[in-house]
C-alpha cells in the first residue's frame, strides 16, 4: 500500500458552530463550507480549508458533530469532551484495490465501503492496525469533486 494524499483530518466536536468560531477567529480560516448533515453515518459535517499554494485549498479539516445519541462518535465524545482528532484521512487512486491490500496485510477493516462526505467511495482501518490512528481511506474525488457548497 502506497501512501496517498492526506486528504483532511476529522476532528469530533460536541458543537460545529462553536468549532466554526474557533477556526475563524483562532486560526484565521476563511474557507468554511456549509455544514450537512450524513444520517446514514450519524453526523453532521463542515468543511474547513486550509490554504494550499497559488489559490488551491490544501489539506481540510472535517468537523463531525453527532446528530443523535446513536452518532458512532458519541464514544469519543464522552472520553474527550471537549472534542479533539478523531482521525486522518489519506486518498488512494482505487478503493477496492485498497481494500484488498489492507485486508491481504491482516488490517481490520471497520464495516463496508461506503460513500462519505466528498461523495466518494471509503473506508476505516482499525486504530489498532494503525498505530493507534483511526484511519480513513478514501478514493481520490474526480477533478473539482471536492465538497465545495
Amino acid at each position: 500500500m502506497k501512501l496517498g494524499r492526506l486528504n483532511h483530518i476529522g476532528v469530533a466536536t460536541p458543537s460545529i458552530a462553536d468549532s466554526i468560531a474557533h477556526y475563524r477567529g483562532v486560526m484565521g480560516a476563511a474557507k468554511i463550507h456549509t455544514p450537512f448533515d450524513m444520517p446514514e453515518q450519524g453526523v453532521k459535517v463542515c468543511f474547513v480549508d486550509t490554504p494550499g499554494a497559488k489559490g488551491t485549498y490544501g489539506t481540510q479539516i472535517e468537523l463531525i458533530e453527532p446528530l443523535d445519541a446513536a452518532s458512532p462518535i458519541n464514544g469519543f465524545l464522552e472520553k474527550n469532551p471537549l472534542g479533539g482528532q478523531h482521525h486522518v484521512c489519506f486518498e488512494v487512486p482505487d478503493i477496492a484495490e485498497a481494500r484488498a491490500e489492507f485486508e491481504a496485510m491482516g488490517k481490520r477493516i471497520l464495516g463496508p465501503t461506503r460513500i462519505g462526505a466528498h461523495g466518494t467511495p471509503i473506508f476505516f482501518v482499525h486504530p489498532k492496525d494503525m498505530m493507534g490512528t483511526l484511519t480513513e481511506i478514501m478514493e481520490t474525488p474526480r477533478e473539482g469533486a471536492h465538497w465545495s457548497n
